[in-house]
């Protein structure tokens, strides 16, 4: 059914694709396949994607996010994705589709917001499924990033000095923490000297004219909002941070305005604000979904472990660039943990100190410098061809398994299923079309083959015949993905686009091993130097704690005489 006849079907208030998602006693399955046709219609016509917007009705749908089914919830979120990544941003207000996250900074006009908060996506999907499923994850991957990257036109906005409500803002900073006289009786060069006096001791490099050191983009005005929201949410820990440090006179004060720029920098970084969602990405954080300003309250967190951090090391202004990098390392450690509410990672950010991190640097210090004596260096290039003859075997054994395909198109991000796999002999690739939910499918299952005898090359990247054929259109993610072989007379070739980089690197390394090639991925180098770290440790164990010499002992002096030596030639007479 072309779209033409999909658009005058959904015409019809009666329509059965609509009565079947917003109707409450139907199966399940009915209503995920109904929402399933709708996330296609909606990502292939945006006259679609208006009609079903009028159609859909959306408490039904967020009604379908509240069920104990994972799959119906699965397509009910793929849905509202759909419709808030097709969104302009005027529809996505008027529609309510900005899921009513507000942000500081941020005004927007929804007239009839859709009850979809933070809270509600952790209770009702994060915290009452259990374990979230891969495509779930990366429609929270997707709603995550479209909600924080509300926040870029911030980031990538330059404070202005004419700007009454910044100027009051970056001032507010400095009114919060000192009592200051009546400034209306002062003379103007008696108020500007007090100024720069104050935004000195906040921290500020250009004291005289505050508003430079938030010139630069990024963090922008981002930095001014999480300085603001920290001053007003937070006024003791702001004074006590403040005070404490413009009081020092030992060189060893942390300037609060200029951490607290750099720290909203390296949030925005970690948190990627900026960058758009990858098609395959599903790396999402839980807390984001347990609070609802998640990067001012991190702000919060990290200025204040900064400032710890700081005198632990007994920082001064040189030493500003390594803090930063701790404290960096203490975010994204206590990140990778995935912690699911912000107590929670501000109790392991804090247990993450200056020490532990020296000590988790010393430990993989150690680890990489025992791989560095010349002798295990020897050794190591003594045992690659038998480890690389290993991963070659897995990799054609990877290739014999065989591997399922999704065939993408311009339209939408997941089309039909096809399987490709290696004949147990190594000659022959047979591949075809498969359903959704097959098993692996048997060699005689699969009609088309070619003979690995007629392979000629293979291609990656934007080379690959299917990328250049829609050169503009495809993104760095899918050229990353994309590899191609041709075969017979170089007139015909067999296009992948792998679902992960890892297959991608199995098969890339698999088809090189075939055509005779060496293996050049990162996954091989990766592996190949865990197998050699494991097989060095197992061929060392009796040297452990004992240790190697860079050069050989030097050899011994001959003895003053060899009368222990026993003459064999007398023996025999």
């Amino acid at each position: 059914m072309n779209s033409v006849n999909i658009g005058n079907v959904l015409r019809n208030s009666h329509s059965p694709l609509v009565s079947f998602v917003n109707g409450k006693l139907l199966d399940a399955s009915i209503q995920q396949v109904s929402l399933d046709i709708m996330e296609s219609m909606v990502l292939s016509s945006s006259s679609l994607f208006h009609q079903i917007r009028k159609e859909i009705t959306l408490d039904q749908l967020i009604s379908h996010l509240q069920v104990s089914n994972q799959l119906l919830q699965t397509k009910a979120m793929a849905l509202l994705m759909a419709l808030l990544q097709t969104a302009g941003e005027t529809d996505r207000q008027v529609s309510g589709l900005f899921l009513n996250f507000p942000w500081h900074g941020i005004k927007k006009k929804v007239l009839s917001p859709i009850i979809v908060t933070p809270e509600f996506v952790f209770q009702n999907i994060i915290h009452s499924s259990g374990s979230v499923g891969d495509e779930m994850a990366h429609h929270l991957y997707v709603l995550q990033s479209v909600r924080l990257n509300l926040l870029e036109p911030r980031m990538k906005t330059p404070l202005d000095s004419f700007n009454q409500e910044q100027r009051e803002a970056l001032h507010s900073l400095r009114q919060a923490v000192f009592e200051t006289e009546s400034e209306g009786s002062l003379s103007n060069e008696r108020r500007r000297s007090l100024c720069a006096k104050e935004f000195k001791k906040l921290g500020f490099s250009n004291n005289s004219n505050p508003g430079q050191d938030l010139g630069r983009t990024p963090p922008g005005l981002l930095a001014l909002d999480t300085m603001t929201y920290f001053a007003s949410r937070y006024p003791d820990a702001y004074s006590r941070f403040v005070l404490e440090n413009s009081s020092r006179e030992d060189k060893h004060e942390c300037p609060f305005a200029r951490s607290s720029i750099q720290l909203t920098l390296t949030l925005c970084e970690i948190l990627r604000i900026g960058e758009p969602p990858s098609e395959t990405g599903s790396n999402y954080h839980p807390i984001f979904f347990a609070q609802d300003r998640l990067l001012e309250e991190l702000f919060c967190i990290c200025i204040q472990l900064l400032n710890k951090t700081w005198k632990e090391m007994r920082a001064t202004q040189e030493d500003f660039d390594k803090v930063m990098q701790v404290v960096r390392e203490q975010i994204t450690r206590t990140l990778s943990s995935k912690p699911t509410s912000l107590e929670l990672f501000k109790n392991k950010v804090n247990a993450l100190n200056y020490s532990e991190i020296l000590k988790l640097r010393q430990t993989e210090r150690l680890h990489q410098e025992e791989t560095l004596a010349p002798p295990v260096l020897e050794l190591k290039e003594r045992l690659k061809p038998e480890l690389l003859e290993l991963i070659r075997q897995q990799r054609l054994n990877r290739l014999c398994h065989g591997t399922l395909f999704r065939k993408i198109s311009s339209r939408r991000r997941q089309d039909k299923l096809w399987y490709c796999r290696l004949s147990p002999n190594h000659k022959v690739l047979h591949y075809g079309d498969v359903e959704e939910e097959t098993e692996t499918p048997s060699i005689e299952s699969l009609q088309d083959k070619i003979p690995v005898a007629d392979i000629k090359a293979l291609l990656t990247g934007k080379d690959c015949p299917h990328m250049k054929e829609n050169k503009g259109k495809q993104t760095k993610e899918m050229l990353d993905l994309a590899f191609s072989i041709t075969y017979d007379v170089e007139e015909y070739s067999l296009n992948f686009i792998a679902s992960s980089r890892t297959d991608f690197c199995l098969w890339t390394d698999g088809l090189n091993v075939l055509l005779g090639k060496e293996m050049s991925s990162e996954a091989m180098r990766s592996e190949l130097e865990i197998l050699l770290s494991m097989e060095i440790k197992l061929r060392l164990l009796d040297l452990e704690n004992v240790p190697i010499p860079d050069t050989a002992p030097p050899i011994p002096k001959p003895p003053s005489n060899f009368n222990f030596c026993y003459d064999f030639s007398q023996a025999e007479q």
